[in-house]
């Protein structure tokens, strides 16, 4: 790795950003950072812009451009502020993108650094989930390069490299199974927030760990992996794994399964990808596999976890469900979070708009960013329509 490495983060100041700036601090001679943006945490954008030595820094809300500007001030680092910004940042000549932008606002910048042919580390769902097609459509036609972040898409893409794409049999994705694994139905339904808060493995955001409890998380990554890897619905399986030590596994027709396996630190498929096609040192110890000593596995339950059925139910059926699943999701998570809704109530809003959205003939799949975003718009106001009598039914 003798040359040094250009990158931008998209969404410098979340925890997969916080993961990435820990990798490029732990290798401050294999990496240069061109740009940095965030939602609206100004002050935090600006510290990491100054602190990473960026040249470019951009804060998505446009009404925090003069903050961002003040707090840059006394430096060489540009600001900027708006979608459009976003879009510049990704634009920008860095042979290396983290595309790590929460929800879908991350369409049109991680698009934009697809369209001009990048390395993209992709750690956000929405890309794939809302526009997979267009996506990835737009990555082949520019030779972009798209590296899955998440520890489980990870884990396929080193262990296909295993054997030829055509040997494949199946693919598995792992799931921990979140705080109500062994939780019985009757009791998840009256779960509270604080409680689906409490994710036994993994430290993330606020709406991935709810996801993680719902189980939508593996369900929207069902759909990921579809597209990343090109194989149909009914051969990309989930088992349940609580210990979150194998991540993915890939079967070949021979029989022989292999899996990636790796602490539960997000920093190691980050790691992987920032170097790849090398290796650099991590940031973890390794696994002491003698003292996890044991690794189990389950199917996962339907009933208890009908947003994963959701989820393959759409996969399955195509015409654009994906984007209203992702959109109806994101209102019922912030319902849920705000206590406006059960936890039970997450997954049938979900599938409420789903089934509303097809009486309405509103599915279609998105054949631009524009697109993508109106049918996500649509379908959260149907949502928040909705949600108002999926609340009244689930309490």
């Amino acid at each position: 790795m003798a040359d040094v490495k250009t990158i931008t983060l998209l969404g410098a100041t979340g925890s997969i950003g916080a993961s990435t700036i820990d990798l490029i601090e732990r290798n401050p001679d294999l990496y240069r950072v061109e740009a940095v943006t965030a939602s609206s945490n100004v002050a935090a954008l600006a510290k990491i812009a100054r602190k990473l030595g960026a040249k470019f820094a951009a804060i998505a809300d446009p009404a925090r451009y003069a903050e961002l500007k003040e707090a840059l001030a006394g430096t060489d680092i540009a600001a900027a502020a708006g979608e459009g910004a976003l879009v510049e940042a990704a634009q920008r000549p860095a042979g290396w993108v983290m595309a790590a932008i929460t929800g879908a606002a991350s369409l049109k910048p991680t698009l934009a650094a697809a369209a001009r042919g990048a390395v993209i580390g992709l750690a956000n769902k929405e890309c794939l989930v809302c526009a997979g097609a267009l996506f990835m459509r737009a990555a082949e036609r520019a030779g972009a390069t798209v590296l899955p972040v998440d520890s489980e898409h990870n884990a396929i893409f080193q262990s296909l490299a295993a054997g030829r794409r055509g040997d494949v049999r199946r693919i598995v994705l792992t799931a921990s199974g979140g705080p109500f694994r062994t939780w019985p139905l009757a009791l998840m339904r009256s779960a509270t927030v604080e409680q689906a808060l409490q994710h036994p493995n993994w430290s993330m955001g606020r709406k991935i760990t709810i996801d993680s409890a719902t189980m939508m998380n593996k369900g929207l990554e069902l759909i990921e992996a579809f597209h990343l890897f090109g194989l149909p619905p009914e051969r990309i399986d989930v088992l349940v794994h609580p210990q979150s030590i194998v991540h993915g596994m890939v079967e070949y027709r021979d029989g022989s399964l292999i899996a990636q396996l790796g602490p539960p630190d997000m920093r190691v498929p980050i790691a992987h990808c920032l170097a790849w096609p090398e290796r650099i040192d991590g940031a973890t110890a390794g696994l002491d596999l003698a003292s996890v000593a044991n690794l189990t596995f389950e199917a996962p339950d339907p009933v208890r976890f009908p947003a994963l059925r959701l989820a393959r139910s759409v996969l399955e059926a195509g015409s654009g469900g994906a984007t209203v699943l992702n959109a109806a999701n994101e209102i019922a998570v912030e319902a849920f979070l705000s206590r406006r809704l059960g936890f039970a109530g997450i997954a049938a809003l979900v599938e409420k708009t789903l089934e509303e959205t097809a009486r309405r003939g509103g599915m279609r799949e998105p054949v631009s960013a524009d697109d993508a975003l109106s049918v996500d718009h649509v379908s959260r106001s149907l949502a928040v329509e909705l949600l108002p009598q999926i609340a009244a039914k689930a309490s």
